[in-house]
């Protein structure tokens, strides 16, 4: 025992606040604060928020990769993320333990590669819709059309509902849910929902709507005769593999609520990011172009071009290395535990960040440059597992990751394939905002210009 306890390090970290630890800090600025957590102490740090929240940062890939994948039964969801249980409820993003295993299990079937390949004809199609209404040389909010694409790809995908169907009765109760769910995650000692705060009664009204929505799409579906394939016919369809039961309603409420939080927003950040860093980039959209005007032969954008677009998927693979949606992952400590050389203690919280790692100079040459042509020749096989995650990782990885990756690639592809984008005068400056996903800060306006 005295050796075990001789060989762990001292977990450094920053001179703070007696009461408020480096709360204030991280809420002002988290990805700076995490990026000179890193720069400054090294694999791990420690550091508080508040007076007791006892908080490490790890930015080494090998003891990522034991929290997430060889020891991950000694952590949970952080705090923060349970949180959004009262979005949520018990859906993927918050289950925890056997409970998250068994849903993860049942739902598995509905995000295999085989099967969402059927959704890329929607993925095009949608967006070419929402497109074809852009003019040339008009000024728009990018970060806006995206979401709404996005949003608009995942009711078709998912409820089989055209555009405006019922992107429109979700949007604005999602924005809601999404702007005060990260205030509630943020707060140290968030009041309980039945307490009649004005935040409480805004969140509690943007779910209620959105739970109508869902739970009535939910009944229409159960008195259907017909097997839907889209996402929503699929996890109705799904069998416990014990017993063979279906989901509940309330089941299925939580894992599409899940689906639609974590899904719509990161691949509407994901396409606004990339617009932006090919708008500053002209040499990469000119590639991007010539490799999707080969491929297509000058026609419509089809579904079977989408393993052919090499290029266009490095670009977005490049995208999420510089602005992962998902940039930071939090866990708790369930027991103590040892990382590495270090003890975990528990109730500990534990944070990592794709946003800093991705940008680790060890593993990325000019780590702060878009280079999309850095990903050819089996990049990602050259770097350690973790030292590149934007899906996160282990048991808990992200179940659309497949999904996502095809419906960002057709869906960047469509726009480019049409249009270019320059940053308008008026958007003076572009800043990440760390919200529950990265997004431009106060939306991204960019000109939009008629592909020649």
């Amino acid at each position: 025992m005295t050796n075990r306890f001789q060989r762990r390090k001292p977990i450094p970290g920053p001179k703070e606040h007696w009461l408020k630890g480096s709360l204030q800090a991280f809420t002002s600025d988290p990805l700076r604060f995490l990026s000179n957590q890193a720069e400054t102490f090294g694999p791990v740090s420690s550091f508080r928020f508040g007076p007791f929240q006892e908080v490490y940062f790890v930015n080494d890939p090998d003891l990522i990769k034991e929290i997430l994948v060889t020891k991950q039964k000694a952590f949970i969801k952080s705090r923060d993320i349970q949180m959004l249980k009262a979005v949520v409820g018990e859906g993927l993003l918050t289950n925890e333990k056997e409970s998250h295993l068994k849903q993860r299990r049942l739902i598995q079937p509905a995000f295999k590669k085989t099967h969402i390949h059927q959704y890329a004809q929607d993925m095009i199609e949608t967006t070419n819709a929402f497109i074809k209404g852009w003019k040339g040389e008009e000024e728009r909010n990018i970060a806006a059309d995206m979401m709404n694409i996005a949003l608009g790809i995942i009711t078709k995908t998912m409820f089989g509902m055209e555009m405006g169907q019922g992107a429109d009765v979700i949007e604005q109760p999602m924005e809601a849910v999404m702007k005060l769910g990260i205030k509630r995650m943020r707060s140290l000692s968030p009041l309980p929902l039945w307490v009649p705060t004005q935040a409480n009664r805004q969140l509690k009204k943007a779910v209620k709507e959105l739970d109508d929505v869902l739970f009535s799409i939910i009944s229409k579906r159960r008195l259907e005769d017909n097997q839907s394939e889209d996402l929503l016919g699929m996890l109705m369809k799904a069998r416990d593999e014990e017993n063979g039961a279906v989901m509940s309603d309330q089941q299925l409420r939580d894992e599409l609520m899940t689906i639609f939080l974590a899904g719509h927003e990161t691949t509407a950040n994901l396409l606004a990011w990339t617009l932006y860093l090919l708008s500053e980039h002209p040499s990469a959209d000119e590639r991007l172009y010539a490799e999707i005007k080969e491929v297509t032969n000058g026609e419509a954008l089809l579904p079977e071009h989408y393993t052919k677009l090499t290029y266009t998927q490095n670009v977005i693979s490049e995208s999420m290395r510089l602005y992962p949606p998902a940039y930071v992952i939090g866990r708790q400590v369930e027991e103590d535990i040892e990382i590495g050389p270090y003890l975990f203690n528990k109730g500990a919280m534990v944070l990592i960040s794709q946003y800093v790692m991705h940008r680790n100079a060890s593993f990325y040459h000019e780590p702060n440059i878009f280079k999309p042509e850095r990903f050819d020749h089996n990049f990602l096989k050259t770097l350690p597992p973790f030292a590149y995650f934007p899906f996160g990782g282990g048991p808990r990885v992200c179940i659309g990751n497949h999904f996502a990756m095809m419906e960002a690639t057709l869906a960047l592809a469509a726009i480019a394939q049409n249009y270019k984008f320059t940053l308008t005068s008026s958007q003076q400056k572009v800043t990440p905002q760390p919200l529950i996903t990265l997004r431009p800060k106060g939306g991204l306006m960019m000109k939009v210009e008629k592909r020649k």
